[in-house]
C-alpha cells in the first residue's frame, strides 16, 4: 500500500514523468491492494478484486514501469543497482538513482512444534496459515470452511479481525492469547475484558494466558494448559517483523526496521525507506497512516516539489475492524494515574465501564489536553474524542459529557474542538479530520463536492477519503448527504 501511495504522490507532483521515471518491483503476483481491508475479505464483505488500489492499465497510463511477481534479491550499492530474480537464467539487474524500500513486514512464526513443514524449507505445514497478504486470505478461506473449527494464535488487532471474520462465515473459532488480556499494546485490562466478553457473545471462544505447544493435523492443537483443541486449521497472527533483509545484507543500518531520519533517508543517502519496514523515532509500525504520510514527504523531496518536507511522526489512532464491535484507541491510553492530582503535570484519568452492554470509555488528560483514550461501543464519544485529539484543543470542563459523546454547546475551541459529537456535520469545523489515513478534512470534502464530486464514489476518488482502513466511510457518506440537503447559506456559514 505504501509503495503504491509513494508512486501516486510522485505522479501527482510530476504527472508527465519529466522529473522522475518510476520502476516498481513487487514480489507478489498481484498489483497493489489495500491490506487494511483483508479482514473484510475474510469476513466476506469484499472480494479480492474490490480491494485493488488501481484500475487495470493504471501503470501504463501513469508512465510507471510495474513488474509484479519479481523479487529483488540484493542491493548493489557501489554500482547503484538492484539484482532481480525475474525468471531469467542468471537473473538481471536494474540501475537506480534513488532507491525506495517499501518492503513492509512479514508474519512472525512462533517456535511451536508442527507449524512449519518438516522438510526444512521454512514453508508452513498443512493446515497452517498466516494472515498478512491476499494469498493468506485465500488459504484461510480454504482451511476455514463453514462448520469447521479454527484456532487463531494471537489476540492482537489482526488476530481478532481474522477471528471475527471467520465466525461471520460460520466457522467455530478459538483465540489463544498468551497474555492476560487482549490487545495489550493498545488496551488496558478493563477495556480488554469488555472486548473479550463482546467477542464471546459474537461466538468467538477467547482463552487468555494460554499458548500453543504443538500442532498435529490428526490430533489437533496441544496447549500449555494441558488441553488439546480439536481444530481443522491454525491461523497464526502472533506479530510481525519488519522486512529488513535487503537493507541489512547491503550494509544499511537496521534495528528492528530500516533506520530513517525525518527525510526518510537511510545510512546510504541514495536509499530511502517508508512504511512498516522503516523505523522512525516518531511512529509505531503496523498502521497505514504513518506510511502514507511518509510517502508524501518522500515524494515531495525526490521530485523537488517540496524540498523542506519532513516527517515528524504520526499521532496514533488504532481501530478494530470487526463487524459488531466499534473500538478506537487513541494516543497514550495506557498512562497510569499519578496520585492525588496535586501537581501541575498530574494525569487525569476518567473511566466509564458498562460491560453488560459492551461499552467502555476512558480518557487520559494532562494539563487539560487529551493524552489518550479508549472508546469501545461508544461511537459518538469516539468521534468527539478523536476530533479533540487531532485538534489539540483544551478538553471541555464537563468531562462526563465528553465520555458520553454528548453535545458540548459553547465549549468548542477555535482550534477545532468537538462542538458536538458528529450529530450534525454543520457543527463540525472545516478543519475537522474525517479520514485519518489520507488526512482529509471536512473542508476538503466540501471543496470537492462544490467542484462537482457530488456522489460517494466521486468524493472518494477526488479526496481518497475512505480508501484507507475504511473506518470513516459512514462519516464521509453522512457529510455527502448533509451537503446534498443543505441550503447554500448553511454551507457558506462559519462551520463550513
Amino acid at each position: 500500500m505504501v509503495g503504491a501511495r509513494f508512486v501516486d504522490e510522485v505522479r501527482r507532483r510530476d504527472p508527465d514523468g519529466e522529473r522522475a521515471s518510476l520502476v516498481v518491483f513487487g514480489a507478489e503476483p498481484h498489483a497493489a491492494y489495500n491490506r487494511v481491508l483483508l479482514s473484510t475479505v475474510v469476513a466476506g464483505g469484499l472480494t479480492p478484486e474490490a480491494v485493488r488500489l488501481h484500475a487495470p492499465g493504471w501503470a501504463s497510463e501513469r508512465r510507471v514501469s510495474l513488474h509484479t511477481g519479481v523479487t529483488v534479491t540484493a542491493i548493489d550499492r557501489p554500482r547503484r543497482r538492484v539484482l532481480l530474480d525475474d525468471g531469467s537464467p542468471d537473473g538481471s539487474a536494474e540501475p537506480y538513482d534513488e532507491l525506495v524500500l517499501a518492503t513492509g513486514s512479514r508474519a512472525w512464526i512462533p517456535p511451536i512444534d508442527g507449524l512449519l513443514a518438516a522438510d526444512g524449507t521454512g514453508e508452513l505445514a498443512d493446515g497452517v496459515a498466516t494472515f498478512r497478504d491476499l494469498d493468506d486470505c485465500a488459504r484461510i478461506l480454504e482451511l476455514g470452511r463453514p462448520g469447521g473449527r479454527v484456532a487463531v494464535l494471537g489476540g492482537g488487532l489482526l488476530g481478532l479481525e481474522a477471528a471475527r471474520g471467520l465466525v461471520g462465515r460460520g466457522v467455530r473459532v478459538t483465540v489463544l492469547h498468551p497474555v492476560g488480556h487482549l490487545m495489550e499494546r493498545q488496551l488496558d485490562a478493563g477495556a480488554a475484558g469488555v472486548l473479550a466478553a463482546a467477542l464471546r457473545r459474537l461466538g468467538v471462544d477467547v482463552r487468555l494466558n494460554v499458548s500453543a505447544k504443538r500442532w498435529t493435523p490428526d490430533t489437533g492443537l496441544e496447549c500449555d494448559d494441558g488441553t488439546t483443541l480439536s481444530v481443522d486449521a491454525v491461523v497464526v497472527s502472533a506479530g510481525v517483523r519488519a522486512e529488513t533483509g535487503l537493507a541489512a545484507d547491503a550494509g544499511i543500518a537496521t534495528d528492528r526496521g530500516v533506520l530513517v531520519d525525518d527525510r526518510m533517508g537511510t545510512s546510504d543517502d541514495r536509499v530511502h525507506a517508508i512504511g512498516d519496514c522503516a523505523r522512525h523515532p516518531g511512529t509505531v509500525s503496523g498502521l497505514v497512516q504513518p506510511g502514507f504520510e511518509q510517502a508524501e514527504v518522500l515524494a515531495g523531496l525526490l521530485t523537488g516539489a517540496d524540498p523542506a518536507a519532513r516527517y515528524r511522526g504520526t499521532p496514533l489512532v488504532t481501530r478494530l475492524k470487526a463487524r459488531g464491535i466499534d473500538l478506537a484507541a487513541v494516543g497514550d491510553a495506557l498512562a497510569e494515574d499519578s496520585g492525588d492530582g496535586s501537581t501541575e503535570d498530574a494525569l487525569e484519568v476518567l473511566r466509564l465501564e458498562d460491560p453488560f452492554r459492551g461499552r467502555y470509555a476512558k480518557i487520559v488528560l494532562k494539563r487539560d489536553r487529551l493524552l489518550g483514550a479508549i472508546m469501545l461501543g461508544v461511537p459518538d464519544a469516539a468521534a468527539s474524542v478523536i476530533q479533540l485529539f487531532d485538534s489539540g484543543a483544551p478538553a471541555p470542563t464537563d468531562r462526563l459529557a465528553l465520555l458520553l459523546g454528548r453535545a458540548l454547546p459553547g465549549e468548542a475551541s477555535s482550534a477545532g474542538g468537538p462542538a458536538s459529537a458528529v450529530a450534525s456535520p454543520a457543527l463540525l469545523p472545516s478543519s475537522a479530520l474525517i479520514c485519518r489515513c489520507n488526512t482529509v478534512s471536512k473542508g476538503a470534502l466540501v471543496t470537492a463536492w462544490r467542484s462537482g464530486a457530488t456522489d460517494l464514489a466521486a468524493l472518494r476518488r477526488v479526496t481518497r477519503a475512505g480508501t484507507g482502513c475504511g473506518g470513516c466511510q459512514q462519516a464521509v457518506d453522512g457529510i455527502r448527504e448533509w451537503l446534498a440537503a443543505a441550503e447554500p447559506a448553511e454551507l457558506e456559514g462559519g462551520a463550513a
